[in-house]
């Protein structure tokens, strides 16, 4: 969560965080939107909200999550250009005197669906994965779960001319010169260029694990005492993210026939296994590294700041799907099929229509997110206030 799990699931694998993609297919590289939002992608009336066919308990859990996101809906502005805080308030109002039974008919009267572009949807799916881990290092717990260091900085490197600093500052550090240069990558953070020059929070016993860990953006810690530590996304070290799960296809390693791995998360994690020199270089490929802080409170945490939950929690590009907005996606895989709440995002996780969905914590969860391809439409559910001034009138 991605970023929780910012981040993004297997999202990390073919594409990509949380945070992360498929079973047998890794999911398409994210390919920069030819428009900046979703107001410049087009914004169309979607069917009426009856026809989506939403189940009372799809509605009633989806409701309970609008609730928890509404002051941050409140509060923030929205990059999709779709809507305004003002928009939200009177909504927000009529959800938390809304019964659970009623779910249905407050997102019926609330709410236009709209589709954004083409409307034609991709998702994948994330979860909360547990792996072995300990408060301190000791004989086979000897991978860090770094804190985020103090010298990860933003700033513009020399040879970057003052007109052509536009735009956010990339991150990096100032080396012992006082040069801005980029941030240490995978490998540099893995031989040891951190040691003893940041916190850390625990120690992981299994490397493959906590790269998967990584790419979810959050997870669970099992010492083995018995104690659970909760990790989240704290940041990441600025450099570029791949996803091994499209490099090991473009090599022929993964398909169908002999010598070949599916393209889920458990075929990437078996050749990584199968093949531990190979499956090294593969993980070093993805430059990116995910700090943490530990979780004490409801969790784990989505890029809204707030908890996101199985089944009712996805993953959205906030350029193209108010963080926070309802969204139903109508796909070819019907476990995904539903109502969900935008409450996160995702490194992989970009363009009109591109979604992740969350899974909970659990062996069946690792299984549905390892798994999930899912394609098909999507509808943004806005306030009808903000439908009629963009002029997607509902049909």
């Amino acid at each position: 969560m991605r970023a929780v799990l910012v981040l993004a699931t297997m999202l990390a694998l073919g594409a990509c965080g949380r945070a992360v993609p498929p079973p047998a297919v890794t999911a398409p590289a994210p390919v920069a939107s030819a428009a900046a939002n979703a107001v410049l992608s087009g914004v169309a009336a979607g069917p009426a909200f009856a026809a989506l066919g939403v189940s009372q308990a799809d509605a009633s859990g989806a409701l309970s999550s609008f609730i928890e996101s509404c002051p941050r809906l409140l509060s923030r502005d929205d990059a999709s250009g779709l809507t305004r805080p003002d928009d939200w308030r009177g909504v927000c109002d009529a959800a938390r005197t809304t019964a659970p039974a009623r779910a249905r008919e407050f997102f019926a009267q609330q709410f236009t669906p709209v589709q954004i572009g083409d409307g034609k949807a991709f998702a994948t799916g994330y979860f909360e994965p547990e792996i072995a881990g300990s408060r301190t290092r000791r004989p086979g717990f000897e991978v860090p779960v770094y804190a985020m260091p103090s010298d990860l900085v933003r700033g513009w490197p020399d040879d970057v001319a003052p007109s052509e600093r536009t735009g956010r500052p990339p991150l990096g550090r100032y080396d012992d010169q006082g040069r801005f240069v980029l941030y240490h990558d995978r490998a540099a953070i893995e031989d040891g260029a951190l040691a003893g020059r940041a916190q850390v929070i625990a120690w992981a016993a299994d490397p493959v694990e906590f790269f998967f860990l990584q790419i979810q953006g959050s997870g669970r810690l099992r010492t083995p005492e018995g104690e659970v530590i909760r990790i989240g996304y704290a940041g990441q070290n600025g450099r570029e993210y791949v996803g091994i799960g499209g490099v090991m296809r473009e090599r022929g390693l993964l398909g169908e026939g002999p010598g070949k791995y599916s393209g889920s998360m458990q075929g990437i994690m078996a050749y990584i296994r199968d093949n531990p020199a190979e499956g090294r270089e593969l993980m070093r490929l993805n430059k990116s590294w995910i700090f943490f802080t530990e979780l004490k409170g409801d969790g784990p945490l989505g890029a809204l700041g707030v908890p996101v939950r199985r089944e009712s929690s996805v993953a959205a590009d906030p350029a193209f799907v108010p963080l926070g907005a309802p969204v139903w996606l109508d796909l070819d895989r019907r476990e995904a099929a539903g109502l969900w709440v935008a409450q996160d995002t995702g490194g992989a996780i970009k363009g009109a229509n591109r979604f992740d969905t969350f899974w909970g914590a659990g062996e069946d969860a690792r299984r549905i997110a390892g798994g999930m391809s899912g394609r098909g439409r999507a509808y943004v559910l806005i306030p009808r206030a903000a439908a009629a001034r963009l002029g997607a009138r509902p049909q």
